[in-house]
């Protein structure tokens, strides 16, 4: 069906390529800025619509269109939307990195109408929620609290004030369960004179605090009001807007009479101080909420000093030549450390499974900022099975094996449940640098510094095909999400593209001034990242092989490259000892880590998307927090660099390879 977008139609929805209007004579334009393809309307309201459209450049992605509508152009009213509408774009592109935020894709002006398109969240609003399943139970309420806690705390770090935060602007998304905030179109850009420059009453009666409805001004404390009337709301299915009809703001000081279960002592006193009527007796920020509701769990040791090491005993006496910053040797030991290396690591010991406390009779709690529940270390296990040094490892979709490649030119293919060993993939004859599963979980694609690509048979261990096309070492490999094609980078400068099936050379990509060292293809497969020792990452669509920008922002070789599940963050890491979070949509950088004292290896990110973990020159495997950047922990145990490191498809185990010629497993559970 085609739909017209004129506001004053009754009946909208035509036949497919219809020129005009049937209803109202209207000219149809069958696609939004030649790509948005209008399915349907979800909502409107005084000044807009909202629809549900499909991205046509983009598979027909479904995403989110809003439209300005003008009834009364050139009133102060109109002109108040107007501005509140391109303002909203703003926010959208200034927040939408984090991903618990809709990213926006676009805004123009088409018709003489304004037009923002978005990310489409799939879910249900927390208003939904309560309706259908009843009030929140406590538990719930300290879920939501640690759940939206950070993302507040990010809007604010980037000066910006919600406004209108209550149940119907946060959506639960079905695929992860977390919530996301919504609708910033009354979003305000906080500045030093806020309180001397009073504003436009803007906001939701009941959820709204004293300070935003009386006088129009805004700060973090006023988010974390409405937060508080939030929680209100979920435990009572008391509306605020009735309360405050009836005793205005009176009503906070005695909002426990109201409550049909009762609470914690904890938790009514985190609400007694969000709640405050005078702004000044509230919390001032979102940090300090957390750092409240952090008293909830008792901490044996600081959260961000936790580290953990084998015994020097069960690890044999080991010493490793230090790697000082400017030295290469991170991946790109590929150009320096391992191309030059004479004298190979001592063999380790073989180690048996070890089980051991952190803290005598009890664990060590990890609190990280973001969702503030707690990790523990109950035990590390290590195996021992290649003969030189552990360059890569990667899980099998399903989650039930792992393949690890190696300096002794061999692939092996583990049980991951057992650590049992299952195959020995043999026929590469030099080191294998990269190991890569396919998403049927039957495949593996290896890189080698023999110069060639192989792929594998990963239940029998059969070699399939084995492709030359690489002027030299090929360090780097990945495969699309769909199956259908894979990418490998090498020391010549280049990126190819190969059928899977067939082997079939499809491209090859020339941009990069230095050997490349990481390939990375974006979830949705429209995208590939590379980089490289020209200290260089680029953005390429991974159909046509064109080069969209280029990144530039680390003073060091840039060693390994991750996208997020969602496909809206892009890490990297570097000799320069950094980690760098990047916008892959617009190449904007969001944010720096910094933390190891030696090159980083290796970056990959949690399957939740919550978490990335680095491996580093520096012998040590850090957690970070990807929305507050703080380390959650510091593992330590290998004797010698980390190359590589994997999540489990549960999250729950870390997976490390080493120059110690070790895989090393840490358990985490949250």
């Amino acid at each position: 069906m085609s739909y017209c977008l004129n506001p004053s139609c009754q009946k909208p929805l035509n036949p497919k390529g219809t020129p005009f209007c049937h209803s109202c004579g209207k000219e149809i334009q069958p696609l939004l800025r030649y790509r948005y393809q209008i399915v349907r309307q979800l909502g409107s309201g005084g000044f807009g619509r909202t629809f549900l459209a499909e991205d046509t450049d983009k598979l027909n992605e479904p995403c989110v269109v809003k439209q300005l509508v003008s009834q009364f152009p050139g009133t102060k009213a109109w002109q108040k939307a107007n501005e509140l509408f391109q303002e909203e774009a703003q926010r959208l592109q200034q927040l939408g990195e984090h991903p618990q935020i809709p990213a926006l894709y676009a805004y123009f002006e088409q018709d003489n109408y304004l037009y923002l398109v978005q990310q489409l969240i799939v879910g249900q609003t927390l208003q939904q929620e309560v309706e259908q399943q009843g009030i929140f139970s406590e538990e719930k309420i300290w879920q939501l609290l640690s759940d939206l806690l950070p993302v507040l705390q990010f809007i604010h770090a980037h000066h910006v004030i919600h406004r209108d935060l209550k149940p119907e602007n946060i959506i639960r998304r079905q695929s992860d369960g977390k919530p996301v905030l919504i609708d910033f179109g009354v979003s305000k850009q906080l500045s030093a004179t806020a309180i001397a420059s009073p504003g436009t009453s803007i906001g939701s009666f009941g959820y709204a605090s004293l300070e935003q409805m009386n006088i129009g001004d805004a700060y973090p404390a006023s988010d974390l009001y409405s937060l508080g009337v939030t929680c209100f709301y979920l435990l009572t299915q008391i509306h605020p807007s009735q309360l405050w009809t009836e005793k205005g703001y009176s009503w906070v000081t005695d909002w426990r009479q109201y409550l049909k279960t009762p609470i914690s002592q904890k938790l009514e006193r985190v609400l007694d101080k969000l709640l405050q009527k005078d702004f000044l007796q509230r919390y001032q920020h979102a940090d300090e909420v957390l750092r409240d509701f952090s008293d909830r769990i008792q901490l044996s040791v600081d959260p961000a000093t936790i580290e953990t090491q084998l015994p020097s005993s069960e690890i044999g006496s080991i010493k490793a030549d230090s790697n000082p910053i400017g030295q290469p040797s991170s991946q790109g030991k590929r150009l320096q450390l391992k191309r030059d290396r004479t004298q190979a690591l001592p063999t380790l010991v073989p180690l048996q499974r070890l089980q051991k406390r952190l803290l005598v009779g009890g664990v060590i709690l990890l609190l990280g900022l973001l969702g503030y529940g707690y990790w523990y270390l109950n035990r590390i296990s290590t195996i021992a099975g290649h003969t030189g040094e552990v360059n890569t490892i990667d899980f099998s979709p399903d989650g039930q094996k792992f393949a690890s490649g190696s300096d002794d030119k061999t692939i092996k293919i583990w049980n991951f449940s057992d650590r049992r060993e299952l195959n020995t993939l043999k026929g590469h004859t030099n080191w294998v640098y990269s190991v890569a599963i396919s998403p049927d979980s039957q495949t593996l694609v290896s890189g080698s510094k023999d110069n060639t690509v192989k792929i594998w048979n990963l239940n029998t261990g059969r070699e399939l095909r084995s492709l030359k096309g690489h002027a030299s070492y090929v360090d780097t490999v990945a495969i699309s999400p769909d199956g259908q094609k894979f990418a490998s980078g090498s020391y010549d400068k280049t990126i190819k593209i190969w059928n899977f099936k067939t082997g079939e050379e499809l491209r090859t990509l020339r941009g990069h001034a230095a050997e490349v060292l990481s390939v990375a293809i974006s979830p949705d497969g429209l995208r590939l990242a590379s980089s490289s020792t020209d200290r260089t990452i680029k953005i390429w669509n991974f159909n046509t092989g064109q080069e969209i920008f280029t990144l530039r922002g680390h003073t060091g070789d840039v060693n390994s490259l991750a996208f997020s599940p969602t496909g809206q963050e892009l890490a990297s890491v570097s000799d320069d000892r950094s980690i760098k979070i990047w916008n892959p949509n617009t190449g904007r950088e969001i944010r720096t880590l910094t933390g190891h004292s030696a090159d980083v290896n290796f970056v990959t990110f949690s399957p939740d998307g919550q978490k990335i973990a680095t491996g580093s020159d520096d012998k040590t495997i850090r957690v970070w927090n990807l929305t507050t950047g703080e380390t959650l922990a510091t593992l330590r145990g290998h004797s010698a660099p980390v190359w590589s490191v994997a999540f489990s498809r549960d999250g729950q185990t870390l997976v490390s390879g080493s120059a110690d010629k070790t895989i090393a497993f840490w358990h985490l559970s949250p």
